[in-house]
């Protein structure tokens, strides 16, 4: 299982599963990261903590923490 936090900067990613529970994940579908959708990588900060993607068009930070909940392909 490959998550979003290890996909490299550059990179195109598709999400296969979305873990995690109740508003957490609610508040993840609700930013456009669905199953199925093209995620982006753009940049990740030097600790990385935020990571800074692109889907569905528009630019996204997410934590970490929220990065490990998205397994990706």
């Amino acid at each position: 299982m490959k998550t979003l936090k290890e996909v490299k900067i550059g990179e195109t990613a598709r999400v296969v599963k979305l873990h995690g529970e109740g508003a957490v994940k609610r508040r993840i579908m609700d930013m456009g990261i669905t199953k199925g959708v093209e995620v982006f990588v753009r940049k990740v900060a030097p600790l990385g903590d935020p990571v800074e993607i692109t889907v569905r068009g528009y630019e996204l930070s997410l934590r970490k923490a929220d990065a490990e909940m998205i397994e990706v392909e």
